[in-house]
């Protein structure tokens, strides 16, 4: 009883594990933002900005550097001087060899940088990509959040597309199987029935193709979400209604041309950098050393130490007017800049005011393609009547299963439509939540 108890609550809380975890949209795009390789990567480019202007503001603290030199002379060098210096005849000259055999040397030695033309520039740069690399990230996240609803606007419309087709099959049969029974009493030749035959075929093979691209679609969405692809997923129903997902039209975040700003800033930094290289470098450095002479033969040892400070002054006077020339390229692409700014703002002016005039445009199609379908239920069913009372025949109900059809197809498109063009807006404007 025990064994059974306990392999009944394994199955039990494996079953429970294995069951689909449900997602709405808003489930979607929280799963994306955490777990996208896309938007994680970009994450990562961002730490490593702040990494990289870590390291470079450390450029302005002291630096502190060890150097050790131990030599053994085999053989010492010498140096030729007048003899006259130790007594000798004048215009002679005499070999005179300097130091010992053996000579150890140590050297420490610090560093400050009091002036650098070059270091604030270096440091409005990295701040300025800094804030680029953020909103680069923040694209990368309206993007892949662009392609995880799409896709579930789009499997919501597959899932609805197939119950109509699974509908209609169920229906088909339904029919077959009277007509079976009419051709068996020889009310009914067997060419009416394979007609409706026909059709039935034609609606399971767009069965299997749907739910062969509803597959694919979902492993996508799992890739989009981060989501392991063995992972059964269930998306909660949209409904099909015209509720919007658009949630405050007004707020925008225009990605593009918060991303030209930040490149006139750096250009500007960059002229700025320019200018700052006509100035000099300033460095304050000591060195303490401490030298170890050794001679073996003659046992003799003495060490020597000495200290300085100093400021050492670096001055390019002329670079053969490099600075120059890559001022005038400067102004250049800040004219540039400015051009393009115009522009992009235009354009999303007009992409923006576009995007918002289709949503009424596929609103009011959607709308449209519901009344649609309801006149072809209606008339469906109305024919439903007449073939069963047998005051139409085959072609006729074929012909109203065919714009039922039609019409189911049409209401799924505008409403995948509808979602995409809310979508393209909300993406214009950087409003993907």
């Amino acid at each position: 009883m025990k064994n059974l108890f306990s392999g009944g609550l394994l199955s039990l809380l494996f079953g429970l594990s294995a069951q689909a975890q449900s997602y709405d949209l808003a489930a979607c795009l929280r799963a994306a933002e955490t777990a996208n390789v896309q938007i994680r990567s970009a994450q990562l480019d961002v730490a490593i900005n702040e990494s990289q202007r870590s390291a470079y503001l450390s450029s302005r603290m002291p630096s502190l550097n060890f150097s050790g030199d131990y030599r053994y002379n085999a053989v010492i060098p010498g140096q030729v001087v007048p003899a006259q210096f130790f007594g000798g005849a004048p215009g002679t000259f005499a070999e005179v060899k300097f130091g010992v055999p053996i000579v150890l040397s140590n050297t420490l030695q610090l560093n400050q940088v009091l002036f650098n033309s070059q270091l604030n520039y270096g440091l409005a740069a990295l701040r300025i990509n800094s804030d680029i690399v953020q909103i680069k990230r923040d694209m990368t996240i309206q993007e892949v959040k662009y392609q995880v609803a799409n896709t579930f606007f789009i499997l919501q419309g597959m899932y609805e597309q197939l119950k109509f087709v699974q509908s209609n099959i169920t229906y088909t049969e339904q029919i077959l199987q009277n007509m079976s029974l009419m051709v068996n009493q020889g009310m009914l030749i067997q060419t009416e029935a394979d007609k409706l035959r026909i059709n039935k075929y034609n609606l399971e093979n767009t069965e299997v193709n749907l739910q062969a691209t509803k597959s694919q679609l979902e492993e996508i969405l799992k890739i989009l979400m981060g989501v392991d692809l063995k992972t059964p997923i269930t998306l909660q129903n949209d409904q099909m209604v015209q509720q919007t997902i658009l949630v405050d039209q007004n707020a925008s975040n225009l990605f593009a041309l918060q991303l030209l700003e930040q490149q006139k800033r750096m250009t500007q930094e960059e002229a700025k950098g320019i200018q700052m290289g006509y100035l000099p470098n300033v460095n304050l450095y000591g060195i303490y050393q401490y030298n170890v002479n050794m001679n073996p033969e003659t046992d003799f040892r003495t060490g020597i130490d000495g200290a300085f400070v100093g400021l050492r002054l670096d001055w390019n006077l002329f670079d053969g007017l490099e600075k120059h020339h890559k001022a005038a390229a400067n102004a250049l692409k800040q004219e540039q800049l400015a051009m393009q700014t115009t522009l992009v703002e235009q354009q999303l002016k007009q992409q923006i005011e576009q995007n918002k005039r289709m949503i009424d445009v596929k609103s009011g199609s959607l709308a449209l393609a519901k009344e649609q379908l309801k006149l072809a239920e209606s008339v469906h069913q109305n024919a439903n009547l007449k073939f069963t009372e047998g005051l139409i025949g085959t072609n006729d109900l074929l012909q109203a299963q065919t714009a039922l059809e039609q019409a189911q197809t049409g209401v799924v498109a505008a409403y995948v439509a509808l979602r995409q063009a809310e979508l393209d807006y909300l993406k214009s404007n950087g409003n993907i939540k």
